[in-house]
Formats: C-alpha cells, structure tokens, sequence
C-alpha cells in the first residue's frame, strides 16, 4: 500500500492530516490549526488517511484513539512503513514510542491540541497502553500530563500474521496484518486475506475483481471496498448481469432515450451514470454478453458513454468492481470472455473462499446466526450434535446456504430452546 522509500513525495510544509471519525471533535481541532496558518486534510478513518498521504504527504499527522476501518496498531505500522518522514501525533498530544519523524512546528500542532481539548472541557482517554489481546487501553491523565513519549506503546499486528510473515521493512514487504472486517465473522486465515485485502485497495480507484463461489460474500466485499473509499459518501450502484435479459442489459447499464426501444416511453439513466463519483458493482460479471463486454471495454479506456437511442457522450466518474463465480482466466480461456476486458477489470483480485473445511468459522457464524435471529423472538442454542452435524456438511451454497439452514431449523424448532439434529435439513437429499 502506498509509496516505496524511492518513489516517496516529499512532505507538505504546515500541512496536517487530522484522522478522526468524529466531527466535532475534527473541527475543533481544524479551528485551532487553521489559527495557526496550517492546511488541515480532514479523513474521516485510516484508509482514508493513507490516501491523502499517497497523493501528498503532509508534515503531520494527527490521529484520533479510535478509527472505524483499521486498528490503530494495524494503521501506526503501515502508515510508519510508507511514510516514515511524516511525523504522527495521537489525538491525546502524545506520541507514539520509537517514531523517527519530528515535524519542525510539532509544538504548534500541540498547542492547537490542547486548545481543542480546553474548548472541549473534557478530560481525554489518553495514554494508550498495549493490553495483552494486542488491543489499546487508556487510562485517565490530567491535560498538562498528556504532552510525552509513549514508552510503552509496541506496533506490531495484533494478531499472528497470515499465510506467512512479511520480510522486515527494508526489503520493501510489509508483515501482513491479520484483522477482519466488521462485515465479516470468523478468523479463518482465507477470510483474514480478504480483509487484509479490501484494506489495501479500498483507498484508490483500482479496478477490483472478486472471485468466489455463489453465497462466499462477494457483495460484502463489494460493500465494504465502497465503505473504506474515499467515494464511500456517493452511491453504490449495483448491477447482476445474470438477472437481466440480454436484450434490456445494455439499456440498463448504460441507459436509453425515449423512444430508443420498444416500450421505452421515456428516457432512463443507466446504472454507470447513476453510480457517477461512486462505485459501480458489477455482479456475475462473466455472463455479460460479449457485444456488451466491448461497450464496458470502451468506457473504461475513455470513461464516456452514450445512452441507447442518442450519439451524445457523457463523461462518467466510477470505480468498477466486478464479481464473478467463475475464474474469469478460465473462460478467457474458452472464449467466452474477452481478454482485454478481464486484464481491465482484473488489476486486483480478491478471491472470497469457500465455507466448506472452515469448522470454527462454520460455528462462528453459526451463533452469529442464532443471535440475529434471537432478536425477535427467545433465544435458541445448538446441541452439540446439530452443531456437528454442520460442521460436516459440504456446503455447497456456502455462508448463505448456512444462513437458510439456520432460519429453516428456528422455524422447525417453535419453542423449543435448542436445535437438535431433527430441526438440521439439507437442500439436497440426505
């Protein structure tokens, strides 16, 4: 993610990026900077941050104790790994133990701290500490207590590292950080990835190809991707190319004019438009016709389209993320798709894995299941038995197949507290 130490920007002189979910306390601070002639980038999560610094590096950085995309560890390693000359001060005036960068004007963003903290009138959380689950803890300080070194304050990845650890910084790979998504439940090493994944690229604009099998969650990542993007204030546009005849696709993705067709008596914007500044998700992407593919192939060269029924080119702002059940290479390599579309749609791939051979995910998402169902009605439990009676099924239909599974066996159970194997069916025969 981010510059290498040979491509790396040089910083912006009295340029602070303030990274903080909250609003006001953003603009009690931006106040304060700005008092004191400094431009202040506002982010509203980590991922956001880094994609300020990836397109300027600022002098500073100000970071609030909690962000709702990365955990601070998770964010202090990478954020010290690509821009290491940037000078990082937590939102409490303290700064981490071990940071390298001191921008030449620290005091001034630290008396704008304390400035923002008096107009506040709150005592702050600060001084965090590295608890032993590798999450951050604070305690109580007195203002004039906050401004000093954070001896104990270690960046490393709160959890082990997946697949394989990452080479130290100088050998240009970063250790991979092993953290899920709130949008997903479990900690199985595959699903990790995708995490580690959706985090690396949600800040840019590449074009994103998910690969999974049916009910993997690919639409989650799709949301997610959208969520930690800078676009994440605009639409997110989704289209199945599998559930519209051929005939109505190109209207719908690209829209039509009155009159273009029969039965269209008024002109529609199409799905691209409508996802202008925003995220378009293209899902079953590799069932889109093949006279389409090289329409959507000539808008992402140009980013302009033309309505059904008019000559006219608009010029259209959209991320594409596309999602697939079928290895596209695959049917490439069949013919049934086109190469120069998939090397398009294929700059980043993240592959969501199947739910079959998860055993403590499969018993993670189970009670995720029963708690969100419990919700309205009194709370059910598995018995032993049912439980292992799923951890032994092939899955075929993945986490949705689960879900329904679940549903099916609440419903068979009426009021009875548990769910026992009898309240367990298969959509296939046993």
């Amino acid at each position: 993610m981010g510059t290498t130490a040979q491509s790396r920007v040089p910083v912006t002189a009295r340029t602070v990026v303030l990274a903080s979910a909250d609003a006001s306390f953003r603009e009690r601070v931006r106040n304060a900077l700005s008092d004191l002639r400094w431009q202040v980038r506002e982010a509203a999560g980590g991922a956001e941050t880094l994609a300020f610094l990836d397109a300027s590096p600022a002098e500073a950085v100000v970071l609030d104790s909690w962000l709702p995309d990365l955990e601070i560890q998770e964010f202090v390693t990478e954020f010290r790994r690509v821009h290491p000359d940037v000078d990082l001060i937590m939102a409490d005036a303290s700064v981490p133990a071990g940071s390298a960068a001191r921008a030449p004007r620290r005091n001034e963003v630290l008396h704008a701290l304390r400035r923002a903290q008096a107009n506040d009138g709150a005592i702050w959380n600060a001084a965090p500490e590295t608890a032993m689950d590798g999450t951050l803890r604070g305690h109580q300080m007195k203002p004039e207590q906050a401004v000093r070194e954070l001896p104990g304050f270690d960046s490393s990845p709160a959890s082990p590292p997946v697949a394989s650890a990452g080479t130290d910084c100088a050998s240009g790979t970063s250790a991979r950080i092993a953290s899920r998504l709130p949008e997903f439940v479990g900690a199985h090493p595959a699903m990790l990835e995708v995490s580690r994944r959706i985090r690396l690229v949600a800040p840019r604009t590449t074009p994103v190809l998910i690969e999974g099998p049916t009910g993997s969650g690919k639409e989650l990542v799709a949301g997610a991707l959208h969520r930690l993007s800078p676009r994440a204030a605009r639409k997110l546009i989704a289209l199945n190319c599998a559930a519209i005849p051929e005939g109505l696709l190109e209207a719908e993705l690209f829209g039509h004019t009155r009159g273009a067709f029969t039965g269209a008596v008024e002109g529609r914007m199409g799905r691209i438009e409508a996802a202008h500044g925003g995220t378009l998700f293209l899902d079953e992407v590799g069932e889109m016709p093949m006279a389409l593919q090289a329409k959507l192939l000539r808008f992402l060269e140009s980013g302009e389209l033309q309505r059904v029924g008019n000559n006219e080119s608009v010029r259209v702002d959209v991320r594409i993320v596309a999602a697939t059940h079928r290895p596209l290479s695959s049917l490439v390599a069949q013919g049934g798709f086109r190469a120069d579309l998939y090397y398009r749609l294929a700059v980043f791939l993240i592959r969501t894995p199947p739910l079959h051979g998860r055993s403590k995910d499969i018993e993670t998402l189970s009670q995720h299941f029963l708690e969100r169902f419990a919700r309205d009605s009194p709370a059910r439990q598995l018995t032993p038995q049912a439980l292992e009676r799923l951890i032994h099924h092939s899955w075929p239909g993945n986490v949705r197949e689960l879900e329904h599974v679940l549903e099916r066996a609440w419903i068979l159970a009426e009021d009875r507290p548990q769910i026992d194997l009898q309240e367990i069916e298969f959509d296939e025969p046993q």
